[in-house]
């Protein structure tokens, strides 16, 4: 079977320190044909540096190529008009986080996909992570979830991407900024309404970093059926949610700003009556670096053990989209498609409400 041709949108960090390192390590399903982003030199760098044939600057020109089957958006949010006019294009598509701030937007975005018929993709890359399936296998068997706890102390980006030469290039076309921060903007006032700075700030936060954790939540537990309470301090720059479930368990989720601390710290820890499941994972900016599953359990006899399961070596990069390619050629069903991350924008929208209504949110 011939490799799926794919057009990359977006060259920035992510793209530069995952997606297209990776890619070249997956000829076998893929073939990039076509890189965009609105920086030329940065396009044209990418283009060389990846040995990619064709280097462009408007995404439009993109979708419609003929040597161009799927696409990958991770460029700067918001994303949605990318991704309509590729889904409306009949490209497969692969969105990174998040996906999109608005219901609006994420009804647009799975009306599209449903009439072209083909792949959309969530770029959740924490579901394919080897530790966090162990994780969920562990929790299926669990009777009774009580306690989940979510810590994701974050030092700034930069510190970690000083690892890696990544290019940038001062030559992007007059306005561009502007516009892209006035589209971004509106996006955020559809989905909250007029909001104080820090409402604001602590939602950009909700959509593009703890989105990681709130699909997680999903995927174990379901939908909570309600925002018990949201507070935000630090200027909008540390956040913490009480979930509840229709068990009765609770979750409490904490993101904080730690901008000069090194060390980055993201947990998540599921607690029932005789076990406890922790995740830790490395930084989305790391390569080769796994993240692990430690199971604490009592047994029958009051026996108290702690084991600690070896793990697949594969990037969780690497996982979803081989994921992506196997859903485009019919193998797979896909495990994160667009239109169920509809209830991770609802609830960063319920989370973000209760901080500025000063209430619970019921689901």
């Amino acid at each position: 079977m011939a490799p799926v041709k794919l057009g990359v949108v977006g060259c920035g960090a992510i793209a530069q320190v995952q997606h297209l390192p990776n890619l070249a390590g997956l000829t076998g399903e893929f073939e990039v044909t076509t890189v965009c982003d609105l920086s030329p030199q940065l396009a044209e760098w990418a283009a060389k540096t990846f040995h990619v044939a064709a280097a462009m600057t408007d995404y439009r020109r993109l979708v419609r190529s003929d040597d161009v089957e799927a696409v990958l958006l991770c460029h700067s949010d918001p994303k949605t008009d990318a991704a309509v006019a590729a889904l409306d294009a009949g490209k497969h598509v692969f969105i990174e986080k998040p996906v999109c701030y608005s219901l609006r937007e994420a009804d647009t975005i799975a009306g599209a996909a449903e009439r072209a018929g083909v792949v959309a993709q969530a770029g959740y890359m924490k579901v394919y992570d080897p530790a966090f399936e162990t994780a969920e296998a562990e929790v299926d068997r669990m009777t009774d979830v009580r306690f989940v706890q979510v810590n994701h102390l974050h030092p700034d980006n930069r510190l970690h991407l000083r690892q890696f030469r990544l290019k940038r290039f001062d030559d992007l076309p007059a306005g561009t900024v502007a516009e892209n921060h006035a589209a971004r903007k509106a996006a955020v006032l559809d989905a909250i309404g007029e909001a104080h700075e820090d409402a604001v700030r602590a939602f950009h936060t909700l959509s593009g970093s703890m989105i990681h954790d709130l699909y997680c939540l999903r995927a174990l537990l379901g939908m909570p059926e309600a925002v018990v309470s949201t507070e935000v301090w630090s200027e909008g720059r540390a956040i913490s949610t009480v979930l509840s479930y229709s068990n009765g368990a609770r979750c409490v989720a904490s993101w904080v700003d730690l901008p000069q601390l090194w060390d980055f710290r993201e947990t998540l820890e599921v607690y029932g009556g005789d076990r406890r499941v922790l995740v830790s994972y490395p930084t989305g900016f790391a390569r080769g670096i796994l993240s692990t599953v430690v199971l604490h359990e009592i047994n029958e006899a009051g026996e108290t053990s702690t084991r600690q399961p070896a793990l697949a070596w594969e990037s969780p990069f690497v996982r979803e989209l081989r994921h992506f390619h196997a859903c485009i050629t019919g193998q797979e069903a896909c495990r994160t498609p667009v239109a169920e991350a509809r209830d991770d924008i609802r609830l960063i929208i319920d989370i973000t409400r209760s901080f500025m209504e000063g209430r619970p949110i019921p689901a």
